[in-house]
C-alpha cells in the first residue's frame, strides 16, 4: 500500500525538522545537565558525586540522584530543594529556614516580662527570654550554660506540660521567697522547694502566652532582636547568636 504525495511530503518535512532541531535541543539539554551536575557537586565541596540528572514534569526543575537520595534543582543550577527546604547553592543560604526564622521572630518589647522570673548576671546589658519546663532535660542543660554567661539579663517563663509533676515543681519554685534562686536549684539540682506551692503563680498566663507564640516544646529562647531559638544550642553557637542579637 502506497502513501499519497501529501503524506510523503509531510513525513519528509518532519524528518528535516528533526534533523535541524534535535541536535540543538540535545546539546542544550546536555549543557543543562552538566551545569546542574557541576553546581551540585561544587555545592557539596566535591564530597558528593551526581549519578543521574533527569527532567521532571515541572518545567525548569530537574531531579538529581546521588546514590538513593533525590534532590530537585532549577535548570540554571542556582537553587536546590532538599527535605522541603529551598537552598541557594551560590550563597549557601537556606532560604526556607531564613523565611521560617523571619515568621517566628517577635517584637521582644511586647513580651509580658512581669510574668517572668528575672535574673541579672553582671551588668545585664544583654537580654534574653527563655521558656522552660522543670522536667525538660535540654532545659536543664541550657540553664547550666546560661548561668556561665556574663553581662546578661535572663527572663525565665516557667512552663508545666511535660510531666504530671511539672506544675507542682514549677509552682513550688514560684512560691519561694527567691524565685530566681529556687528555679536555678530546681533546674540544676532537682531541688524542689519545701513549700505548699499554693500561692498565685504565672503558670496559666505563661501557658496562654506560649500558645499565642506557637511554642509547643522547650526550651525556647528569644533574643532581644526577637529571633527565636527552638531547642538546645551548644555554648559557642549560643554565644554567637546572643552576640549578634545584642549588637546596636
Amino acid at each position: 500500500m502506497t502513501s499519497n504525495p501529501l503524506s510523503r511530503l509531510i513525513s519528509r518535512l518532519l524528518m528535516l525538522a528533526a534533523l535541524l532541531i534535535t541536535p540543538g535541543a540535545q546539546a542544550q539539554s546536555a549543557d543543562t545537565v552538566q551545569r546542574i551536575r557541576s553546581a551540585v557537586e561544587s555545592f557539596s565541596g566535591g564530597r558528593l558525586k551526581v549519578e543521574e540528572v533527569r527532567r521532571t514534569p515541572l518545567p525548569g526543575i530537574f531531579e538529581v540522584r546521588i546514590q538513593s537520595e533525590l534532590f530537585y534543582v532549577d535548570e540554571k543550577g542556582h537553587y536546590l530543594f532538599y527535605s522541603g527546604d529551598l537552598i541557594d547553592m551560590r550563597s549557601q543560604r537556606n532560604l526556607t529556614r531564613e523565611r521560617v526564622e523571619e515568621l517566628l521572630t517577635i517584637d521582644f518589647r511586647e513580651l509580658p516580662l512581669d510574668l517572668a522570673v528575672t535574673q541579672k548576671i553582671g551588668a545585664g546589658k544583654r537580654v534574653l527570654a527563655v521558656f522552660e519546663d522543670p522536667n525538660c532535660g535540654y532545659c536543664k542543660k541550657l540553664r547550666a550554660d546560661l548561668l556561665k554567661l556574663d553581662n546578661v539579663t535572663i527572663h525565665t517563663f516557667p512552663m508545666a506540660f511535660l510531666a504530671a509533676d511539672s506544675e507542682t515543681k514549677a509552682n513550688k519554685a514560684l512560691c519561694a521567697p527567691d524565685k530566681a534562686r529556687a528555679w536555678n536549684d530546681l533546674m540544676l539540682s532537682n531541688r524542689v522547694p519545701a513549700n505548699p506551692g499554693t500561692c498565685e503563680t504565672s503558670l496559666a498566663k505563661v501557658a496562654e502566652l506560649a500558645r499565642k507564640l506557637g511554642i509547643t516544646g522547650t526550651p525556647v529562647v528569644f533574643f532581644s532582636s526577637g529571633k527565636r531559638l527552638q531547642g538546645y544550642a551548644p555554648p559557642d553557637t549560643f554565644e554567637r547568636m546572643l552576640a549578634d542579637s545584642s549588637r546596636p
